[in-house]
């Protein structure tokens, strides 16, 4: 019998990820600036991305920071996050004042990931012999966005788990309100912060500047904030500073702050064997539905479901498509709908458009085996490749190369990956 282990809350206060957003010269980066010159924190390092403002802002009286250089890239701004990190611990360890990170912008640092995605995805066109227009965008498919957000979580965790004040900056502005179908309300404006799509969720703090108003804290994970969620208005602080925010309205003490305690979900080998998880070694990415959609769709996974049933032909499927991401990336469809929604555009697509194989001399035994791929949801050419060559145990650069054993191999795979993933009949529909 498994031993339950507890503990009893601390109530003590972590260390903040302090979210400060807003629109154009109304004050971000002279925060970060203004709150490296306060007594109370150590050592500021300054990651400038898509700004072009730490050096000016240097200027300030008392700011005293440094100003982490990097190429630009994903990779060297992760380490260069994870040696600030190190910093930071050490720093904590020796009681000195905290170490105070800055990543200015998070709105940058996501049009870096998603031009990533882009990248990928035109190489993908090109590896196929197909190439965009001037003025056509690429279609970026959920496995490249499931890996730019990948990245993004793992950039975020350092930063929400940082022994130290860390500090992300966005931009915000009003744009244009949409609808549950994710079509834009005639005369109607929503504020949207620009970034990935939990940005605010991940903060312990959020606040927005303006140069209409005085700063207000929109929202925060505290005690001691005093702000009710869904009882009070985002609370106007005139005068504030993010040296006030830490240490007056979170109360973050420097002597008995610790890091969050953050336990990410895993999947172990163990959940696998028991059946849990189960898909077999060489079976398609888990995020590949084989069963029927959620019980109850929400308006906007109905509305995107309808448009693609109306889709014909290329330009239509490319347009129902940039509208599921755009639903996905601002949280209008759940997980599961838009793991649904991706099966139905890709089966329409084979409806309209139906893969024939490269080789008239198919035998039965390979036409069985195209189908059963397509009942996986195994559709996209670079991975049916890469999952035949790992049943092969070879690179295989053409379905056509597979020998008669090799295809068998391959269909008694993909026989017991759609048996397992496949739910009885009575549960189809049902709530995953």
């Amino acid at each position: 019998m498994t031993t339950l282990k507890t503990r009893t809350p601390t109530g003590r206060v972590p260390w903040p990820l302090i979210l400060i957003e807003g629109g154009e010269k109304a004050g971000k980066s002279w925060a970060c600036a203004e709150l490296s010159a306060s007594p109370k924190v150590g050592q500021t390092y300054w990651i400038d991305l898509g700004e072009g403002s730490a050096d000016e802002y240097g200027a300030i009286p008392g700011a005293r920071y440094l100003i982490v250089e990097h190429d630009g890239t994903f990779g060297q701004i992760l380490a260069a996050v994870e040696a600030i990190k190190a910093e930071a611990q050490r720093a904590a360890d020796a009681g000195e004042p905290p170490v105070v990170v800055v990543l200015d912008s998070g709105t940058a640092e996501w049009d870096l990931l998603k031009g990533i995605a882009d990248a990928k995805a035109r190489a993908r066109l090109a590896k196929k012999g197909k190439r965009l227009g001037p003025d056509e965008e690429p279609q970026i498919s959920m496995d490249l966005w499931n890996d730019i957000n990948g990245k993004h979580r793992k950039l975020m965790t350092h930063l929400m788990t940082f022994p130290g004040i860390a500090v992300v900056t966005a931009r915000g502005k009003d744009v244009a309100a949409l609808d549950s179908n994710g079509r834009p309300v005639e005369g109607s404006k929503e504020y949207k912060v620009e970034g990935q799509k939990n940005l605010a969720f991940d903060a312990t703090v959020w606040i927005r500047v303006s140069r209409d108003h005085p700063p207000l804290v929109v929202g925060a994970r505290s005690v001691h904030a005093g702000i009710q969620p869904g009882v009070d208005r985002p609370r106007p602080v005139p005068g504030m500073t993010l040296e006030k925010v830490v240490f007056e309205i979170l109360r973050c003490n420097p002597t008995e702050a610790h890091v969050r305690d953050l336990v990410q979900p895993q999947v172990t080998d163990a959940d696998v064997a028991e059946g849990q998880a189960e898909r077999p070694v060489s079976a398609p990415p888990a995020s590949r539905p084989v069963s029927g959609p959620p019980a109850a769709l929400s308006a906007a996974a109905t509305g995107l479901l309808d448009d693609l049933t109306q889709a014909t032909d290329e330009t239509g499927l490319r347009r129902v498509w940039r509208a599921a991401v755009a639903a996905d990336n601002e949280g209008r469809v759940s997980k599961a709908e838009a793991e649904h929604f991706q099966a139905q555009w890709k089966a329409r697509k084979a409806e309209l458009f139906p893969p024939e194989p490269k080789n008239p001399g198919n035998d039965p035994q390979r036409r069985k085996m195209f189908a059963l791929l397509g009942q996986a949801d195994i559709t996209d050419r670079d991975d049916r490749l890469a999952y035949v060559s790992d049943i092969a145990g070879r690179p295989v650069g053409s379905t056509n190369d597979l020998t008669d054993d090799e295809v068998q191999a391959v269909v008694a795979r993909l026989e017991s990956y759609i048996a397992q993933n496949t739910p009885p009949a009575e549960d189809l529909g049902a709530a995953s």
